[in-house]
């Protein structure tokens, strides 16, 4: 840490000039003899991204930011503040504590947080923001995780793991194996530590292949920001043998879809042809793979078995989007355009031979508009194109 960035006069160059053009400003080169501008450069820009990311760190003064990477990396506050609804206790440890954000909100609710970070630095920059954001209870330790949990006699309420998800050889990974630390090579010694494990891993995991990882999984919770999915957590209870709950939250501005199922149960869809509305699932949903349990949950139809799009004649309230069906129509540019006098068109695509940029290309329909296209195929395995307008 260069404790001079916390100089007055500097912070409140940084809080001045978050909107500067970073590269004229590198070239220009920085105004204190005892901050370099590239440190200077580092502390604006990874303020930016806290500003939707971290507010409260955004907003708090004084807070030293590490380099941009660890800000990308770390949970944003809508999803740190998720997990704590998830288990509750004394004491919790996160084995991979990063820029400390999850750290800071189980702390709300734990009475002891153990903080660890391999990256001394990192470490250091995290245990000072604790004190500029007033919190007492989170001890920082720069070491492995998993070598303190070796060294200490603790026994704690829970363990939180955010596996790194990129190998030198393999780049991003999709099983957990090759995720550092090695969770499934060291369940049993976890379990000699705690009787419960959250596993936070990115959206690109295969969910089955990691239930094939693991011993004791209770829980999947799949959370989406904005129609966006931004973590998956395996909650792993020691014992636990039965079945697995799928919970599904997307979080919007005004209110949160959410939509459970067991998994690996028994559960069938009808097909029919496209009837008065269409419904098309959040990201959440889509990435859980319920994709019949959605269907018979809500009592509506689904068009194929690929296409992951849903109808009815009664417009029910949907965790996804819900579109009137105006008009269906074969993949024909002619009869498109034809309805579409002003040529523009929202358009989306699922199980279709055309990428949206080839639709476009085709039938010159510009981006935009109050009208929506899918281009799927029913179940007959018919292409086809629906046009929509909006409902909620």
């Amino acid at each position: 840490m260069n404790k001079n960035i916390l100089n007055t006069e500097i912070q409140e160059f940084i809080k001045n000039n978050l909107n500067i053009n970073i590269t004229n400003f590198i070239l220009k080169g920085s105004p204190f003899n005892e901050v370099s501008v590239q440190e200077l450069a580092n502390q604006i820009i990874a303020k930016q991204k806290c500003k939707e990311k971290l507010p409260t760190w955004f907003n708090t003064e004084d807070i030293y930011y590490p380099p941009k990477l660890s800000i990308e990396q770390t949970s944003s506050e809508i999803t740190a503040n998720y997990k704590t609804k998830l288990i509750k206790g004394n004491s919790i440890i996160d084995l991979t504590g990063g820029f400390g954000v999850d750290s800071f909100y189980f702390a709300k609710h734990f009475k002891n947080v153990t903080h660890c970070e391999i990256n001394k630095e990192l470490s250091r920059i995290v245990n000072y923001n604790y004190k500029q954001l007033k919190v007492d209870n989170i001890t920082t330790i720069a070491t492995n995780g998993l070598d303190f949990l070796k060294e200490t006699n603790h026994f704690f309420d829970c363990i939180y793991i955010d596996p790194s998800r990129r190998n030198d050889i393999k780049g991003k990974v999709f099983l957990l194996k090759d995720c550092l630390p090695n969770v499934p090579e060291n369940l049993d010694f976890l379990f000699s530590k705690s009787d419960n494990i959250i596993i936070k891993n990115s959206p690109i995991l295969d969910i089955s292949s990691a239930i094939n990882e693991l011993n004791f999984v209770k829980e999947i919770h799949i959370i989406a920001v904005k129609n966006e999915v931004k973590e998956l957590l395996f909650l792993l209870e020691k014992g636990y043998d039965k079945s697995i709950l799928i919970k599904t939250i997307n979080i919007g501005k005004n209110e949160n879809q959410t939509f459970n199922f067991q998994f690996k149960t028994n559960a069938n869809s009808i097909y029919t042809e496209p009837l008065t509305y269409l419904y098309e699932p959040n990201s959440a949903i889509l990435k859980s793979g319920g994709f019949h349990h959605i269907s018979e949950e809500f009592n509506i139809n689904k068009l194929h078995e690929h296409s992951h799009l849903y109808t009815s004649d009664k417009l029910i309230k949907f965790p996804g989007r819900s579109f009137k069906i105006e008009k269906v129509l074969p993949y024909d540019k002619k009869q498109i355009n034809k309805f579409l006098p002003e040529k523009k068109a929202n358009i989306t695509v699922r199980n279709f031979t055309k990428s949206v940029a080839q639709i476009r290309k085709e039938t010159k329909i510009k981006d935009g508009g109050e009208l929506y296209l899918f281009c799927t195929k029913t179940h007959n395995n018919k292409p086809c194109v629906l046009i929509c307008s909006k409902n909620v």
